[in-house]
């Protein structure tokens, strides 16, 4: 029996054609049959149970720190593509804020090479956007796109100067890249630990204002419409930035828009208790905002679910909150947390966890695609009705700093199949 030809039995697919009853053959690394009630050969390929359960395609991440190059005491590439596919992600975009910065070809090439040689799923480097993410001097676009960087970012710190964002606008737009906004002014945001607002007021801690996130998301959406050309919009959390970018899209402007699991179940009162692992960059905010971010998500004005997956050693969230990292763990509770608190049916979830990412990071010609004869084989295969609680000790990633012990999540990953290899077989790593 080989590794590359699978077959997964007793499964309904769900894809942008609708739902049906399939069994999925793989050979090579690409679908090669789909029917009902295939006959099995397991002499020759590996048959993987999927009774009962969702066949899509695998999920695209936007938005991953997998800290490699700098900080592998908190991951590695290896670790964090290991916690990727067992939550049913095959491709993620790699974020730049690692040491040294992802601003130059060797870095990017590491990182890309590592992800080869290591990686459960496809590694895709982003690039920054300026040198260091220092906000000062363009990186070489132009370099780093002709070793296949479409997405650009200084994530963890927005472009602050509107001129040089206008620049890389154009020149992004020239090029055919893609340029994605953390959407922070950081004069309105110096020292603060949480939303401003009633909680932050009753707890004696600096507040961060919802505007500092809007007047970014304003400011870069007319600099699309100035430009022409397109700009994605990282995390998205408050209900006015919602607000801004429905009407850009109603204006036609080339804006996405992602937001995250965290964003869509957990508010700023989870702080009450001064636990260091609800510290995020934006904030937590309102249940106000909550909603209205999950009513963007479900209407098309968010058009994904981007985990931020940033993992901190133990030590640094045990520091007081004020000094502790923002960030938590997403990879391996994004389904789980999606599906409990989304109210909505298996294709939508697809759209904004798999098709609409792969679209957005140019990933489209081989993840999000249809579970057709032909197509590429990186698919996931979910327990839709499992009920399940996190086990800290049991991630795949080397940090814990996850803020969902202890909360019930619903729908959970059984096999997740990368270039036709079964990389996660009944929520075990399969390497």
């Amino acid at each position: 029996m080989t590794l590359d030809r699978l077959l997964l039995t007793g499964g309904t697919v769900v894809d942008g054609g609708g739902e049906r009853r399939l069994d999925v053959r793989i050979a090579d690394g690409v679908i090669v049959e789909i029917g009902v009630a295939l006959d099995a050969d397991p002499a020759l390929e590996r048959v993987l149970d999927a009774q009962g359960c969702i066949v899509g395609p695998g999920f695209v991440d936007l938005h991953t720190h997998l800290r490699e190059p700098g900080m592998t005491e908190a991951e590695t590439i290896a670790t964090g593509s290991a916690a990727a596919a067992l939550g049913g992600y095959t491709a993620v975009v790699a974020m730049p804020n690692t040491d040294p910065t992802q601003d130059c070809v060797e870095v990017v090439e590491f990182v890309r090479n590592r992800g080869r040689e290591v990686g459960l799923c496809d590694v895709r480097p982003s690039g920054s956007i300026t040198i260091g993410r220092a906000g000062v001097q363009l990186t070489p676009f132009s370099e780093l796109a002709a070793v296949g960087v479409h997405l650009f970012t200084d994530d963890g710190s927005g472009v602050q100067d509107a001129g040089l964002m206008r620049r890389a606008l154009e020149y992004a737009g020239e090029l055919g890249l893609l340029l994605a906004q953390h959407c922070e002014v950081a004069a309105m945001t110096h020292g603060a630990v949480m939303h401003e607002g009633d909680c932050c007021s009753h707890l004696g801690l600096p507040g961060w204002p919802a505007l500092a996130e809007e007047l970014m998301v304003h400011r870069d959406i007319e600099l699309c419409r100035l430009t022409g050309s397109p700009v994605h919009l990282l995390h998205l959390s408050t209900a006015r930035s919602v607000e801004l970018v429905r009407a850009a899209k109603a204006d036609g402007l080339p804006v996405t828009a992602e937001a995250t699991p965290h964003h869509i179940s957990l508010t700023d009162e989870a702080l009450r208790a001064f636990d260091a692992r609800f510290k995020v960059n934006p904030p937590l905010r309102t249940m106000a905002d909550v909603e209205a971010v999950r009513r963007g998500l479900l209407d098309g004005a968010i058009d994904a679910v981007a985990t931020d997956h940033a993992p901190h050693p133990a030590h640094a969230k045990e520091r007081p909150l004020d000094e502790a990292p923002p960030g938590m763990l997403g990879l391996e509770t994004a389904l789980g947390v999606t599906r409990k608190v989304l109210d909505t049916n298996w294709q939508k979830l697809f759209e904004l966890l798999s098709t609409g990412p792969a679209r957005i990071a140019g990933l489209a010609d081989a993840h999000g695609r249809p579970v057709e004869v032909g197509e590429p084989a990186n698919l996931v295969v979910i327990d839709p009705d499992v009920d399940w609680e996190v086990d800290p000790g049991g991630l795949a990633s080397l940090s814990n700093n996850t803020p969902y012990i202890g909360m019930g999540l619903r729908s959970r990953v059984r096999h997740t199949i990368f270039h036709g290899r079964a990389v996660v077989i009944d929520r075990e790593v399969n390497r």
